[in-house]
């Protein structure tokens, strides 16, 4: 189909999410046959052992819309999309064989880059970004200079691990990309980007398709050949419907919608470099890992973290769509206080989960927490508390032991230490006060999930 339209895209979207739907109990006894079976682990938040391969079921509902709603034949840009189903082929049968094997890091690095390049080979490579206030950015493109293919790989792998960090609770990276991916649709059609579009519509569908059995409680986990997948195929859209446009505004609504996800990832890595941790090694640092460590059950932390997404997913439709500018330099003042105002929400609202997570740390807040929780603390006390929390981001966990009483638990973290703030722990859908998630933490073991 050469030239989708929105009705297009939204057949593409119902038929990878009946697709994926249909095929996921399939990869369900595929995987407890073969045993790719996630058990629950220490720093993991799943309660029971559960099957993984479900990406497969994705990559099926992707498959099969993309052949009917993308291009076939064989000029340049029907070369394209075939390269996209080969390298999301490729990554998926990475994946897969990491769910069953557990593959050394180096493997599976190994498989995202020969995906990546594949899909670099035919086509998905940015050549010029064009930025606010600067204007179009070429990159070099001769011979070893060629800036715009390596870079495009790069971005694809690092794209692909953001979604597989991410990918940590029941429900969370296939909700986030719907979301992401639906969004993205509806401004690449806007953009004149219809082919990307339709991949994006897709993506959705199939996240969504998937999302019926990995909702809380999960029956199914998508497993590496799942998130991989879908981080290949939201790096492909970024790229085809945002960065490729001439539209000033475009480089900037990736980067809004991502903005969760990459949050995440950001902070993570850049605690597992702090404390001399390999980067590939799992921890309990995560956004879901911290709001399971403050009592908030599956559900609810997916629901925030769902509602923080798209909280982003409307400031980028805002500022697309939004009449602030007449595309010439000239702004509409009261358009422009809309969205001005729209941003001011977001970013205070990602501001204060960012702190409540305890990504960010101040010393007089951190100080009113402590009274609070620990009314009978000297100053004194409270000041050594606020000191070695901002020191190591260790916490005590806060929990109800009976008749109104408060136990105070030491949290174990990277130094080992266990000291300060605390966190009520709230018994929701059997998290919480049961069991503390994410507390004393064991040996770094690879993600499975």
């Amino acid at each position: 189909m050469a030239h989708p339209n929105e009705l297009d895209a939204l057949y593409a979207f119902v038929a990878a999410a009946v697709v994926t739907a249909l095929l996921t109990p399939v990869t369900v006894r595929l995987a407890t046959a073969v045993g790719a079976i996630d058990e629950p682990r220490e720093r993991g938040l799943s309660e029971r052992p559960t099957p993984l391969l479900g990406g497969l079921a994705i990559f099926a509902g992707t498959l099969v819309a993309a052949l009917i709603w993308l291009p076939g034949g064989y000029h340049s840009e029907h070369q394209l999309w075939h390269g996209v189903l080969l390298a999301a082929g490729v990554i998926t049968l990475v994946g897969a064989l990491d769910d069953r094997f557990d593959l050394p890091p180096i493997v599976k690095l190994a498989g995202q880059l020969v995906a990546a390049v594949i899909a670099v080979h035919f086509g998905v490579a940015v050549k010029a970004i064009t930025l606010p206030w600067v204007g179009q950015l070429a990159f070099p493109n001769a011979g070893i200079t060629n800036a715009g293919p390596i870079l495009t790989v790069i971005a694809l792998v690092a794209m692909m691990n953001v979604v597989n960090f991410s990918d940590g609770i029941d429900g969370l990276a296939a909700g986030v990309y719907v979301i992401i991916a639906a969004t993205m649709a509806v401004i690449a059609f806007d953009l004149g980007r219809a082919q990307p579009g339709v991949l994006a519509a897709l993506t959705a569908g199939a996240a969504l398709g998937f999302l019926f059995y990995n909702f809380p409680p999960a029956k199914s986990f998508m497993g590496d050949c799942g998130a991989n997948l879908l981080g290949l195929l939201m790096g492909v859209i970024t790229v085809e419907a945002a960065v490729k446009t001439a539209a000033v505004v475009s480089f900037v609504l990736p980067l809004i919608l991502l903005a969760v996800p990459f949050l995440d990832t950001t902070f993570v890595v850049l605690k597992r470099l702090k404390y001399k941790q390999p980067i590939y090694r799992s921890d309990s640092e995560h956004f879901h890992h911290r709001m399971a460590r403050i009592g908030f059950s599956n559900r609810r932390t997916i629901a925030y973290l769902y509602a923080w997404t798209l909280m982003l997913a409307g400031l980028a439709l805002a500022l697309r769509f939004v009449p602030y500018s007449d595309h010439k330099g000239h702004l509409h003042a009261g358009w422009t206080l809309v969205v001005v105002g729209l941003g001011l929400v977001a970013a205070a609202a990602s501001v204060y989960l960012v702190y409540v997570l305890e990504i960010l740390k101040f010393r007089r807040l951190d100080a009113m927490r402590v009274k609070l929780l620990r009314p009978d603390a000297s100053p004194a006390e409270i000041e050594l508390d606020v000191t070695k929390h901002l020191e190591t981001g260790e916490f005590q966990a806060v929990s109800s032991a009976g008749d109104g009483d408060v136990q105070v638990r030491g949290g174990a973290g990277p130094r080992g230490a266990e000291d300060g703030v605390g966190e009520r722990q709230v018994d929701e859908d059997g998290i919480g006060a049961k069991r503390e998630r994410g507390g004393p933490q064991a040996p770094i073991a690879a993600d499975r999930r």
